[in-house]
């Protein structure tokens, strides 16, 4: 799976990161994993986020290769959401997530999890 990065997002990840080595999750958040905490039905596979952990999770140990050099992966279960050709952008103050069917997420989310 690749990943595009533009630069404008690309910067606003590493300004959130805690550190440039740490690992950077491509989650869902929608209530279904260990890094969301949103509930119901209706968020189901149209929410991301980019967690980011000083440590790898071995649920997360699909690579996501990106032209940012960040260690970027997701699970298994993300995959199912995912199309081809991901880019991500950043566009009035939010990170977009797109793919070529268009836009999964037009405010992906970032945190912290240790």
């Amino acid at each position: 799976m690749k990943l595009k990065i533009k630069e404008s997002a690309a910067k606003y990840l590493q300004e959130k990161m805690p550190s440039s080595d740490s690992y950077v999750f491509l989650a869902l958040d929608d209530g279904s994993n260990k890094f969301s905490d949103l509930g119901g039905t209706c968020a189901i596979g149209d929410k991301f986020q980019f967690v980011f952990s000083s440590q790898p999770d071995e649920d997360y140990n699909q690579e996501i290769e990106n032209n940012a050099g960040l260690k970027v992966s997701t699970s298994k279960e993300e995959n199912a959401f995912l199309g081809e050709n991901l880019i991500l952008d950043y566009k009035n103050a939010s990170l977009v997530l797109s793919d070529d069917s268009g836009i999964l997420d037009g405010a992906v989310s970032n945190k912290k999890f240790d």
